[in-house]
């Protein structure tokens, strides 16, 4: 199965995924990582000032936007080599409110606020949630003022909102859901970081205390409720591949620690115990590859794609969450210590799992997509 996710890649997908590796291997230390999950909210400059200079940030934005213009199957690639490094990175942020901005804005809105996201200039995210990581109805208001409109109501759950320098906002008007471009530091803003499990991906609270903006900062107008949807799914792809990276690195790190830690004068890795937990972590790594390599290639077919996108995030939070906690059990003692990379991991992996809809959620929808 390896072999047939690997073989549909083309030869300049696969260079694509070697150099992003390499690049990240020669960048990214763990020790890094960790300090980083200590100083809530940090970026790991290097690592984002160099994929912004490789193109990485923009890869799937038009050229005519700033960007490399390439489909979203290269940033699908981009997102499962940063999962095998927890890399703490603004890139689902600005992913998220980039395809945003793509699906809902005017040729002038893409034009102004595009070149800055995909050039990594400028970190933007998406504020939608506002309970517990679904869609429920809106509370957040937009009315209009004048020449612009002015939002209320709070977000929750916003990624990277304490770093973030302008916000994709969704919010109720009288037509329906709008999308508004708020910038963070606008009057009437107000961003407080939340407390949250995974620090190399720190999350917060955008509050709106009518928050002025001016009337070309409402992204289009009207199919603004199908565009938050597309924006949401191309997020849910690339968590879902990160997924996919991170699962595919925790069965490394345990089958490396089988090899090599002796009991009894044997590797653990010879016990039938061990093979047998190797052997399920394998299956269930492969299961959510081709889950989530086949909802990137399928993000943009309208028949597809609302059966394999939630598919791709039911299936790679769970073997996420199953291979970091496995890979605890072998590791033993060892897995729950500070200095091994471990916790980073199974942190990242409970918290993804919630993340842009909770598994049960997204099973929800798959089953009304398959008519169950």
């Amino acid at each position: 199965m390896a072999d047939r996710v690997v073989s549909a890649r083309t030869q300049e997908q696969e260079m694509l995924a070697d150099t992003v590796r390499s690049f990240l291997e020669a960048t990214v230390e763990m020790d890094s990582v960790r300090e980083a999950s200590l100083a809530r909210g940090a970026i790991h400059r290097p690592a984002w000032e160099g994929l912004a200079e490789l193109g990485v940030v923009g890869l799937h934005i038009p050229e005519a936007y700033g960007g490399a213009g390439y489909s979203f199957v290269e940033t699908a690639i981009v997102f499962e080599e940063l999962g095998r490094r927890v890399v703490p990175l603004p890139l689902l942020s600005c992913v998220l409110a980039s395809a945003a901005i793509l699906a809902a804005g005017t040729e002038s809105q893409k034009a102004r606020y595009l070149p800055p996201i995909a050039s990594g200039g400028c970190i933007a995210s998406l504020a939608v949630f506002e309970s517990a990581h679904d869609l429920s109805p809106l509370a957040t208001r937009a009315v209009p003022d004048g020449d612009g409109w002015r939002l209320s109501g709070t977000k929750r759950y916003v990624t990277d909102a304490s770093r973030a320098e302008a916000f994709v906002v969704a919010a109720t008007t009288g037509d329906g859901v709008g999308l508004f471009f708020v910038q963070a530091g606008a009057d009437g803003v107000t961003v407080t970081p939340t407390p949250s499990l995974d620090a190399t991906r720190p999350l917060g609270e955008v509050a709106l205390d009518g928050a002025l903006v001016s009337e070309d900062a409402y992204l289009g107008g009207a199919a603004n409720s199908e565009a938050l949807r597309s924006a949401l799914d191309a997020g849910v792809v690339a968590l879902a591949q990160e997924q996919a990276g991170g699962a595919q690195r925790c069965l490394e790190i345990s089958v490396e620690h089988a090899k090599s830690r002796f009991q009894f004068g044997r590797a653990i890795g010879s016990f039938q115990a061990v093979k047998h937990m190797c052997a399920d972590m394998l299956v269930a790594v492969e299961h959510a590859k081709s889950a989530a390599w086949h909802a990137a290639r399928t993000l943009e077919d309208p028949e597809e794609s609302p059966i394999a996108v939630p598919l791709a995030k039911s299936v790679c939070s769970d073997a996420y969450v199953y291979v970091a906690g496995e890979m605890i059990q072998i590791l033993g003692g060892l897995g729950f210590t500070w200095e091994h990379d471990a916790h980073l991991y199974f942190k990242r992996a409970k918290s993804n799992s919630l993340l842009l809809g909770s598994v049960d959620s997204h099973r929800d929808r798959l089953s009304d997509a398959i008519g169950i």
